[in-house]
């Protein structure tokens, strides 16, 4: 049986901590802020992110170097035979493009999943990698796998503030001043690929409503009652993720809620006082 070695980013919300109790690498994103670069949870932590973004600094988002991400790989084939690679989605990122094509330099012993996951269906995958690799599946069979499975996954966002998705050229200025003016929240999904507008509400209430109702429709139709894992995200206080968490267990009787943080590189475009729910189905092998 061959050891295989799963490695991700830190767009998945694991933590440099949880990686070292996962037995798993993470690759830090990183940051150009005011022309410095920075790396997610190494040198940059969501609390200076969020003070640095609310200050108005000039956020860019890059990718990890070919050196630092091939580096890991050839670390971890010293120990492991092969190395399952999880980066997010190559709708969202050219990153993962470049690490299947760095990883055509390593003899068929690195596998690159491109299974469009981000924030917590992402950190999703990579359990699910963990949990085949421990059944004794190659490098092969996981990332077949993860693929046959990469579009059984929903996230359904609302954002607080137009500012960031203005900025990003995703919604027009004017656009964002009338949204202001009328408390407009728009619901963004990510289904696959991209994050593509799903729905436009007046004030929070009705757009937490509209991404429950959304996601149940999902659990019952898409999903035809497979089981799924259920998740939750956010930029918001802690205090008020706690309350949307809660939300979501009465809302969804049954089902244990995984939440984290949502991942810096979505964070930058969206902006704080964010929430999100998601869902990933149990992979089937």
């Amino acid at each position: 049986m061959k050891k295989v070695a799963v490695v991700t980013d830190s767009n998945s919300g694991i933590t440099q901590k949880e990686a070292k109790e996962l037995g798993i690498r993470v690759v830090p994103m990183p940051f150009y802020i005011d022309g410095e670069l920075y790396y997610e949870d190494i040198t940059l932590s969501q609390k200076e992110f969020y003070e640095k973004l609310s200050g108005n600094a000039d956020i860019s988002t890059s990718q990890p170097s070919p050196a630092d991400v091939m580096e890991i790989w050839e670390e971890l084939l010293e120990e492991y035979d092969e190395v399952v690679h999880i980066p997010m989605s190559s709708g969202l990122s050219t990153s993962c493009e470049t690490a299947m094509m760095l990883a055509k330099d390593f003899d068929g012993k690195v596998f690159v999943v491109n299974n469009q996951r981000i924030s917590v269906t992402q950190r999703q995958a990579v359990l699910d990698a963990l949990e085949l690799a421990e059944a004794g599946k190659s490098g092969q069979e996981i990332h077949d796998i993860l693929m046959k499975e990469k579009l059984e996954a929903s996230i359904y966002i609302t954002v607080d503030t137009l500012k960031y998705l203005k900025k990003g050229g995703r919604v027009t200025p004017a656009g964002a001043a009338l949204g202001t003016v009328l408390n407009l929240k728009p619901v963004l999904t990510i289904q696959g690929e991209k994050l593509d507008a799903f729905a436009k509400v007046r004030g929070l209430k009705s757009a937490k409503k509209v991404m429950k109702e959304a996601m149940k429709k999902d659990l019952e139709e898409r999903f035809g009652g497979k089981k799924v894992h259920l998740e939750a995200a956010y930029t918001c206080t802690h205090e008020e993720a706690q309350e949307w968490k809660k939300e979501l267990e009465e809302y969804f009787p049954g089902y244990e809620i995984h939440m984290d943080a949502l991942s810096l590189s979505v964070a930058c475009h969206i902006g704080p006082g964010a929430m999100a729910v998601a869902c990933s189905r149990y992979i089937e092998y």
